[in-house]
């Protein structure tokens, strides 16, 4: 599974992943087109629990979110992994739990548990050593079905760009796929990262709202980056028409009425003709 997604990676042409923080939202990203998607603490446990990405949930928790999303879709998905959940026997558990499950790529951050969205103040990260030896555990001990691993470096905001740069390095030369250099807050922090790690694998988050620069998947591309996430863009969006449906509701004006999708739109997505046939040709006739 790393090499098939490090073919998408390789291709002349930024890899795209919407973020899905459920199974009808991955649905919907693979029925618009994309070639993979992202699933991310941030969207999955909000959507799902309602809670902030701030370390309250471990693997079981998201694993399950993350099981119902990989039967939803055929496509390659990569998934947010946290700090691995532990230590290095914790890192190749993770590693080895999502292999089987079928996830074709995972990132894993040099946060100090516990951790919090990247775009949060307050974060630390343990010393690059540890990172490293979870590093050279992942990669070392995943099947051969195993996942390709990005490292992220959270180490920007918390000892400077440069830090963080020498930490990408290290972490590559320690077995990593690709890099993933947290929070950048310019366009000039970006192409920095960009030239840095031009001719490697490298990946960054477009995160509305957050503290890095809303650039398009082709600039970034351009800049020297592979792979641009958007791991919050639905979750936003969707959350806002809930809010205005409701408002719309409870003011009984429904002016919103017959905005939404179609039935047929929605029994299309959810695949009921294909249940229907099921139950045509095999239930019990009288």
């Amino acid at each position: 599974m790393a090499t098939n997604f490090s073919k998408l990676v390789r291709k002349d042409a930024p890899l795209v992943l919407p973020g899905a923080f459920d199974a009808f939202s991955a649905r919907l990203i693979e029925r618009a087109g994309f070639e993979a998607l992202f699933v991310g603490g941030f969207a999955s446990l909000g959507a799902q629990h309602a809670i902030p990405d701030v370390g309250l949930m471990g693997l079981a928790e998201i694993s399950a979110v993350i099981r119902d999303i990989r039967n939803s879709t055929k496509l390659p998905m990569m998934v947010d992994a946290d700090d691995g959940y532990g230590d290095v026997k914790n890192v190749v558990n993770t590693v080895q739990t999502y292999g089987r499950m079928g996830i074709q790529a995972i990132f894993m951050e040099d946060q100090q548990s516990p951790k919090r969205c990247g775009h949060l103040a307050g974060k630390s990260v343990v010393p690059t050593e540890v990172m490293e030896a979870k590093l050279r555990a992942a990669v070392g001990e995943r099947e051969a079905s195993g996942p390709y691993i990005v490292a992220r470096t959270d180490a920007g905001a918390v000892y400077g760009m440069d830090e963080a740069l020498r930490r990408g390095e290290r972490y590559l030369r320690a077995g990593a796929d690709a890099i993933y250099i947290e929070a950048p807050e310019t366009v000039e922090e970006l192409a920095l990262i960009g030239r840095h790690f031009k001719g490697e694998s490298n990946m960054t988050s477009m995160l509305e709202g957050g503290k890095t620069p809303m650039l398009k998947p082709s600039e970034l591309h351009a800049m020297g980056y592979n792979i641009v996430i958007f791991g919050i863009t639905l979750l936003m969006r969707s959350a806002r028409v809930m809010i205005d449906a409701l408002d719309d509701l409870k003011s009984e004006e429904l002016k919103l009425v017959g905005t939404g999708i179609s039935l047929r739109e929605y029994f299309d997505i959810v695949d009921l003709p294909k249940w229907s046939n099921v139950e045509q040709r095999y239930e019990a006739r009288e």
